[in-house]
């Protein structure tokens, strides 16, 4: 079956995490990828272990670089940037992420190729920006996350800021990236013009930080970390039970009310300070300790199964393996095979042209470019 991206081929110049996703997601969905990578090493992430997999390559670098052809180009060479000219001539889309100025400096930027190649959708991927002063800004995730606000709001509380537990800014722009490439491609349909897409982590983190932000912006409000609890909605936070720690996450009066009738304290429904989600969030320490001492009294497993019936949103803090089982008993295919590879499944569902895993993460250099133009 023909994949959603048939015919598309992306010249991938980058590196390590958010520009090979985007580029990952894109192939999975049928557009030929061809993975640029300096040799002897390659990409910074082939090294990023342990964990490795049977091949003693990174699982780092196979989560994000599955259904590509690799390539050994040395872009500070002369024969290397001739060659990356060719590969791009053959190709509708670029996605690199060096430093703001590199890729003019190689004259691989936008303005060169697209002088001689006006239909070519560029997209550049950078941690600030494209300013002098935004260049000199080195765009790690880590450093993105903290000042860009997000570990000012994750974390036990604001003494303690804590990075999120994956590299999710990076994820965020990686996917940034790929729909500004999807966009750029119908307006390349459209008009046969194609054009620059510019996404930076930072630009990304603000974005993705939604009601947060939104409260900094519309309303002068600072947000600070509050652990596991929700500004803005209450009750929705973690609890402990009489086994290991539970997710609850009540969104409206409804679902309040069955809670309180779930936990056998029925009267916190028409208690004046609980009445409404903002009086349950102005009392929300009182709300805590007072569903607290109900939970203590039995398992997880036993107020997920209640809660479920009543209607009410909750489950138990899984781990990565519990995670992936429940995902599995649901039937969501979570795990894929890349040509003997796992690899996580696509999340994205197509009812005629699904994603496919056609080829493992590859060797570098394991492609010929001759053999592709």
């Amino acid at each position: 079956m023909a994949g959603a991206l048939d015919g598309i081929r992306v010249a991938d110049l980058s590196r390590v995490l958010a520009g090979p996703y985007a580029t990952m997601l894109l192939a999975d969905l049928g557009a030929q990828v061809f993975k640029v990578e300096r040799p002897p090493l390659g990409d910074d992430t082939r090294q990023w272990g342990p964990p490795f997999d049977a091949d003693g390559v990174s699982t780092y670098y196979d989560s994000v670089n599955r259904n590509k052809h690799a390539l050994a180009i040395d872009l500070a060479s002369e024969t290397g940037r001739r060659d990356a000219r060719a590969l791009i001539r053959s190709c509708d889309v670029v996605v690199e992420n060096f430093v703001p100025g590199t890729m003019e400096r190689f004259g691989l930027g936008y303005q060169q190729l697209a002088a001689k190649q006006p239909a070519l959708i560029y997209a550049s991927i950078s941690g600030f920006g494209r300013t002098p002063e935004a260049a000199a800004m080195p765009g790690y995730d880590l450093l993105v996350q903290a000042v860009g606000g997000l570990m000012s709001i994750t974390g036990p509380d604001a003494q303690a800021p804590t990075k999120v537990g994956v590299a999710l800014v990076d994820v965020v722009t990686g996917l940034h990236c790929a729909f500004g490439i999807l966009a750029a491609l119908r307006h390349r349909d459209a008009t046969g013009e194609g054009q620059r897409v510019d996404v930076s982590l930072l630009g990304s983190l603000l974005s993705g930080l939604v009601n947060q932000a939104g409260a900094y912006v519309g309303a002068g409000v600072v947000p600070r970390a509050m652990g596991n609890a929700h500004p803005s909605i209450a009750p929705y936070e973690t609890f402990d039970t009489a086994d290991r720690v539970l997710a609850l996450a009540v969104g409206n009066d409804t679902q309040f009310r069955a809670c309180a009738l779930a936990v056998g304290r029925p009267a916190l429904a028409d208690d004046e300070r609980f009445r409404t989600n903002p009086l349950r969030v102005a009392n929300r320490a009182a709300l805590h300790d007072l569903l607290q001492d109900a939970l203590i009294a039995q398992s997880a497993e036993h107020w997920t199964q209640l809660f479920r019936a009543a209607g009410v949103p909750s489950g138990p803090v899984n781990g990565i393996d519990e995670a992936f089982a429940l995902a599995t008993r649901l039937g969501l295919s979570p795990i894929a095979d890349a040509g003997g590879i796992p690899t996580v499944a696509h999340p994205v569902r197509f009812s005629r042209t699904p994603a496919e895993y056609r080829l493992r993460p590859p060797a570098i250099g394991s492609t010929d470019l001759q053999e592709l133009l």
